[in-house]
């Protein structure tokens, strides 16, 4: 194998096109997200529904949503500040509140 040398001049450098900040970090995987929320293509017209769980100091929040071109569409949410109302008394943040509250909707 002959000699090659490694050319990271300013040239290179001026036309280097820097990725985004949370792929340079390892944070988002883009292709995994991407995969959770494009439908597959013989399904015509056919949103994919996901479950989000947001846990917050306070509350847990369970959402049905979609995707779209201007943003998530949120189908139904449930609160486990509801949960009062059906009998259970205890701590709205707990495991078992995050379970009730998945299992409300």
């Amino acid at each position: 194998m002959g000699f090659v040398k490694l050319v990271r001049n300013k040239a290179y450098f001026k036309r280097y096109q820097v990725k985004f900040r949370r792929r340079r970090e390892g944070k988002t995987d883009y292709y995994a997200q991407k995969r959770l929320v494009i439908q597959d293509k013989n399904k015509y017209n056919t949103p994919k529904h996901r479950m989000t769980v947001r846990v917050t100091n306070r509350d847990i929040i369970c959402q049905i949503a979609y995707a779209r071109i201007e943003g998530d569409m949120i189908v139904c949410a449930a609160y486990a500040h509801e949960l009062p109302k059906y009998g259970v008394k205890v701590g709205l943040t707990n495991y078992a509140a995050a379970y009730c509250t998945g299992l409300w909707r």
